[in-house]
C-alpha cells in the first residue's frame, strides 16, 4: 500500500517537508546523533576487521593471533576518553588547544630527524618512538588535527579581513605548508597530499577566490610530478598503475592481490574470518589494505555498508558546518569532515585501483593506534561543534536547567522529611 498524506500524494508522509524523515532531520540532536552512531558502527567494523585481517600475521610475527587486536583496543580504549573530553570542552579550551596543538605538532615532527627516537618504516621516517614500542605513534596524524583547529580558530578570528589575500593567507598558509613540508622530508607524499587536501578545502569553505586556490593548486602540482619524478619507488608505482597487469610479484603484487580479494567475495563474502589473501599474500592485509579484505569476507554488501556510513558521516559533518553559527565551529566542522572523507575516499580508490599506491589508512577501521588516537580526537571535536548547533545548544541548556531544578526540589524534599 502506497504512503498517503491527506492530499493524496504518495509518498510525501515519509519523505515530504512534514514526512517523518524531515522531522527527524530537523532534531535539534540529530547532526550530533548521526555522527555518533556513523562514526561507532566504523570503529566497531574496523575493530572487528582488524582481529581478522591481522590474525595469521600477527602469529607469524608474535605467537599470539591477538596481539594486533589487544593494541588497537588499548588505543581505541584511551581514544574514546579523549573523544568524550573533547566533545564536553568549551569553544574557548578548544581554540586554546588548537594553538598548544600547532605547536607540538612541530616539535614531534621534529623528533622524527632526531637519532634515537625517529624511527623508519616503509621507507618513510615519519615515526618517533619514546622507550618502549607502546609509545611509539606517527606524528603527521595529529599534525593534521592541528591544521584543523588552529587553522579554524586563526581564520574565525580574521574573517573581517578574509577579502585581502594576505590576510587570508597569513599565517594559515606558512604554518601548514611547514607542517606539510616536514611530512614531504619524511618521505610520505601520501600523506602530505592529504593535508594539502585539506587546506584547500578550508580555504574554499571561508571563501577563498577561485584564482587563489587555483594558484595554490597549480604550484601543489608542480612540486608532487617534482617529487615523484625524482624518486625511482615513486616513479615504479606510478608506472605499475598505469601498467596493471606488469610486475605481478613486484610492485603490482599489493593492488593485484587486492582485486583478487574483492573479487572472491561476490555479494555477501566468504564469511568472517575467511579470507584467502591475509595468508601471507596481501600486504598491509590490516592497515592500508583492511578495505580489501572487507571485500573478501563481506562481500560487495559489506564494502558498500562501509561507504554508506563514510557518506552519513560526511553528510552530517557538513550539516554541522552549514548549520553552525559559530564561525571557529563552521571551519573544525569543514575541515574534520574534510579529513575522514578525503583520507577514505583516497584508501578506498587505491584498493578499487582507481589511483596509485599512496600508503594511506582508512579512518577508523585500519589498524594503528596513532591514526585512530587522532581520528577518534577529530570525532570529539567534530561532536562538540554539532553539540553547539543553535538548536542543539538551546536544547542542552534547557535540560540543564531541569536537572538543576530537579536536584533543587529533590533537597528541599529530602529536608522537609
Amino acid at each position: 500500500m502506497a504512503l498517503t498524506t491527506t492530499s493524496g500524494k504518495p509518498g510525501t508522509r515519509l519523505f515530504g517537508r512534514t514526512g517523518v524523515l524531515a522531522q527527524a532531520l530537523g532534531q535539534p540532536l540529530t547532526s550530533y546523533y548521526l555522527v555518533l552512531v556513523a562514526a561507532s558502527l566504523l570503529v566497531a567494523i574496523g575493530v572487528m576487521m582488524v582481529q581478522s585481517a591481522s590474525s595469521v600475521y600477527a602469529q607469524v610475527q608474535t605467537g599470539d593471533p591477538y596481539f594486533f587486536f589487544k593494541r588497537q583496543l588499548l588505543f581505541l580504549g584511551v581514544g574514546v576518553v579523549v573523544a568524550t573530553v573533547l566533545s564536553r570542552l568549551s569553544l574557548r579550551m578548544l581554540r586554546m588547544l588548537g594553538w598548544a596543538g600547532v605547536l607540538l605538532a612541530y616539535a614531534l615532527l621534529l623528533c622524527t630527524f632526531i637519532p634515537g627516537l625517529g624511527r623508519e618504516v616503509s621507507g618513510n621516517r615519519n615515526w618517533v618512538q619514546f622507550g618502549t614500542s607502546i609509545l611509539r605513534f606517527q606524528p603527521s596524524e595529529f599534525a593534521k588535527l592541528a591544521i584543523v583547529v588552529w587553522g579554524a580558530d586563526v581564520l574565525a578570528r580574521k574573517a573581517k579581513l578574509l577579502d585581502q589575500p594576505r590576510h587570508l593567507l597569513i599565517p594559515f598558509a606558512p604554518i601548514s605548508m611547514g607542517l606539510i613540508g616536514i611530512v614531504l622530508l619524511q618521505r610520505d607524499l601520501g600523506t602530505a597530499m592529504v593535508m594539502g587536501a585539506m587546506v584547500m578545502v578550508i580555504l574554499f569553505v571561508v571563501g577563498a577566490p577561485f584564482r587563489v586556490l587555483g594558484g595554490i593548486v597549480g604550484v601543489a602540482a608542480v612540486a608532487v610530478v617534482g617529487l615523484v619524478a625524482t624518486s625511482g619507488n615513486r616513479l615504479e608505482r606510478i608506472f605499475g598503475f598505469l601498467n596493471p597487469e606488469t610486475d605481478a610479484l613486484g610492485i603490482n603484487q599489493q593492488p593485484i592481490r587486492g582485486a583478487f580479494a574483492l573479487a572472491s567475495g561476490g555479494w555477501w563474502g566468504l564469511g568472517l574470518g575467511a579470507s584467502r589473501q591475509k595468508w601471507g599474500m596481501l600486504a598491509e592485509s590490516h592497515t592500508d589494505f583492511i578495505f580489501a579484505v572487507i571485500g573478501e569476507e563481506l562481500g560487495l554488501m559489506g564494502t558498500l555498508a562501509v561507504i554508506g556510513l563514510f557518506i552519513v558521516l560526511g553528510y552530517a559533518g557538513f550539516r554541522v558546518a552549514l548549520r553552525s553559527d559559530s564561525l571557529f565551529t563552521r571551519y573544525a566542522a569543514a575541515g574534520v569532515t574534510a579529513w575522514f572523507m578525503i583520507q577514505s575516499l583516497v584508501n578506498i580508490a587505491v584498493v578499487l585501483r582507481l589511483l596509485p599506491v599512496f600508503g594511506v589508512p582508512l579512518p577508523f577501521i585500519s589498524y594503528g593506534g596513532s591514526a585512530l588516537l587522532a581520528n577518534l580526537a577529530a570525532l570529539g571535536i567534530l561532536l562538540n561543534c554539532a553539540r553547539n548547533e543553535p538548536a542543539a545548544r538551546k536544547l542542552l541548556a534547557q535540560r540543564r536547567v531541569t536537572r538543576s531544578r530537579a536536584k533543587v526540589s529533590t533537597v528541599v524534599q529530602g529536608r522537609g522529611a
